[in-house]
């Protein structure tokens, strides 16, 4: 995995459903980061960014370097769920990389 892509991202204060569409409609994606013996964390990023990664065709081939607070954290694409009619991304969820 000689591929990095890079992300920016903003940590969520609320989860939850209501949340979760308020951020759709905001044109952000909301996402999660966990594994690596720490709590998961709660993101967004923006929907067009993503969609762009997500084009290259090398996104699930790739390490993601989030940038969140500051702090950079080294990240595998686990999953990303799309909306079953207009195909945009609506979830995503990254793996700590150890």
């Amino acid at each position: 995995m000689s591929n990095q892509l890079t992300l920016t991202a903003e940590t969520r204060d609320r989860a939850g459903k209501g949340a979760s569409r308020e951020l759709r409609r905001n044109g952000r994606v909301p996402a999660v980061i966990y594994g690596g013996n720490e709590e998961p964390q709660i993101i967004h990023v923006e929907e067009k960014l993503l969609t762009r990664q997500l084009m290259t065709g090398k996104f699930f081939d790739s390490e993601i370097l989030i940038e969140v607070d500051g702090k950079t954290i080294t990240t595998l694409p686990k999953d990303v769920a799309f909306h079953p009619v207009k195909d945009t991304p609506i979830h995503a969820d990254f793996l700590r990389k150890a």
